[in-house]
This record gives structure tokens, C-alpha cells and sequence, in this order.
């Protein structure tokens, strides 16, 4: 049997994960989906970074069948399967409480879809209607004020609900697991926003952080032509992938079932880096492993 099982990125600094040269006005932008034009991080970039964090840890004996040997003769497959990790939560500035984790119900939709092949029990969503001026918030938000949420340049009336409340707190604690996390639980059930899907898409565009960036030359003056605009997401934003293991391809390795493999190694939290820019502070998430199932 295959085992799968769901994995969160938590981003505690910006993080640059890029896709090239940008034909707007961003030199670099960031990595999206085509259909959606929402926020990614390749599953290419996430086992890079578990690759090393592995080889050097207590776990190395288990990196080659894990991720695979490259080489035509002893060469083989890894055996996990690492998907993207796509935009589950998006932070943006809110006049009450600071900022919002914000969301949509086709990402909600999806999470539930991805819940049912990589998580022991399927997520459970209460109605999410809304009018197109509206947001769902908790029973307890502190992001409503008169009634209203503002984010942004935006206003948008609040509607608070036992329901989003309850949706709120199965995900904070798949996201912040463990006693220690107990306060950021309650801050994110606090902060936790569903917007229409027109709005979501507007603020993935345009409420990413850009920062100008620029190169020096000897004489300590920007270089010619060394300026360019770097998109980032911000910190606090949350992405949300698949990991699964259909069989063990290892010669060393090979009495290993897939669960007993994701089960060993992805567990818990890791810290990690991600993305480019790590010398100045870019890039430094957490990754949280859920619990896992037999599909």
C-alpha cells in the first residue's frame, strides 16, 4: 500500500522562491501557478532543501533512498514523491489585529481534496457562501471592527460564524502542533480570514513584498545597470503540499514499507531555508509534518 501524507511550509522571513527574469515591472518575480496565477513553491526547491537538511542529520543513511542516486549503472528513483507546495494562507496588513491569514474556499476545497488521499481524517468545511463585499471570520476575530474588515485598501463586511471558529481551529492545530504552539493557535483562529475568490486573487498579486534591490561596485555606488525590483512572499504566509511513498527503491534500504520510511524521517517540525537571498536573512521557514495514511 501507498502512505501519504500532508506537509506545511510556514514562513518566518520573506521568501523568494523565483521563476526568472519578470517582463513587468518586477525584475524577479516569484514562482505561481498557471491556472490560478497564486503563489507556489516547486517540489523541486522543497526536496533540495530536505535533501540537505537529511544528509546532514541523524537520518543520512537514509538520503540515497529517500531522493535517489543519480547514475545510469547504480543509479535509481528516489522513493518519496514530493508535490508543490501551494498558498494555503496568505498574511495582509489589516487596521485590527495587525494582519489576517487569509484564504479563499477553492483553496479551502482543495486542502479538504488533499486531506482526503494524505491525512488520516478529511477536513470538514462549513458553508462558506459570501457575497463578493464580504469575508468569514471566527467567533472570537479580532480583525472586525464595526462590523468590518479592512485589509489593505479594501473594506469588506464581516460575517462571524461558530463554523469558521471550529474550521479555524482543526487547522491550527495541523499547522501548529504541540504544546509549545498553543499561543500561535489562538492567534492564527483569531486572525483567520475567508475571502471571495476575486478578492483572493487580488491580493496575491499585488500584496506580495517588493523591495528594491541593487548592486555596489568598488567604489561603493550602485554598479550600472544593477537595480532591479525582487517579489517575495511575506512572513507568516502558509503553503500547504503532498508527500507520498508508493514502494522503497533501495538496495540497502529495501525491507522498508512506505510508511514505516515517511514515518522514520518526515515527522514533526523542521526548520529549513528555502528559496534565494539565505546570506540576508531570506528564505528561513518551518516545516510541520502531519500524521500520515494508507492510500
Amino acid at each position: 500500500m501507498s502512505y501519504a501524507k500532508l506537509y506545511w511550509i510556514h514562513a518566518l522571513t520573506p521568501l523568494h522562491v523565483g521563476s526568472g527574469q519578470g517582463l513587468g515591472f518586477i525584475d524577479l518575480p516569484i514562482m505561481r501557478e498557471k491556472a490560478t496565477s497564486w503563489p507556489l513553491v516547486p517540489g523541486s526547491s522543497v526536496k533540495g532543501a530536505w535533501r540537505a537538511l537529511v544528509a546532514a542529520g541523524k537520518h543520512n543513511e537514509l538520503e540515497n533512498t529517500i531522493f535517489g542516486v543519480p547514475g545510469e549503472s547504480e543509479g535509481h528513483a528516489g522513493s518519496v514523491v514530493i508535490g508543490d507546495a501551494n498558498i494555503a494562507f496568505f498574511p495582509v496588513r489589516s487596521l485590527y489585529g495587525t494582519f489576517a491569514y487569509v484564504t479563499t474556499p477553492l483553496v479551502l476545497r482543495r486542502i479538504q481534496r488533499d486531506s482526503k488521499f494524505a491525512a488520516p481524517e478529511e477536513l470538514t468545511l462549513p458553508d462558506l457562501e459570501m457575497a463578493n463585499n464580504e469575508a468569514l471570520v471566527s467567533d472570537d476575530s479580532c480583525l472586525q471592527g464595526g462590523g468590518r474588515v479592512y485589509l489593505e485598501d479594501l473594506d469588506l463586511n464581516a460575517q462571524a460564524s461558530q463554523g469558521i471558529g471550529e474550521l479555524a481551529e482543526r487547522l491550527a492545530a495541523w499547522i501548529f502542533p504541540g504544546d509549545d504552539n498553543a499561543p500561535w493557535r489562538s492567534l492564527f483562529k483569531q486572525r483567520f480570514l475567508v475571502v471571495p475568490g476575486t478578492v483572493f486573487d487580488y491580493l496575491t498579486t499585488h500584496a506580495t513584498e517588493v523591495v528594491a534591490r541593487i548592486r555596489l561596485d568598488e567604489n561603493k555606488t550602485v554598479a550600472t545597470r544593477a537595480l532591479w525590483n525582487q517579489e517575495s512572499l511575506p512572513a507568516e504566509t502558509i503553503l500547504v503540499g503532498v508527500l507520498w511513498c508508493d514502494r522503497v527503491l533501495s538496495r540497502q534500504n529495501g525491507g522498508l514499507s512506505p510508511e514505516e520510511l515517511l514515518d522514520t524521517v518526515f515527522h514533526g517540525e523542521w526548520p529549513a531555508q528555502l528559496g534565494g537571498n539565505q546570506t540576508i536573512g531570506l528564505g528561513r521557514v518551518r516545516c510541520v509534518f502531519g500524521a500520515g495514511r494508507e492510500v
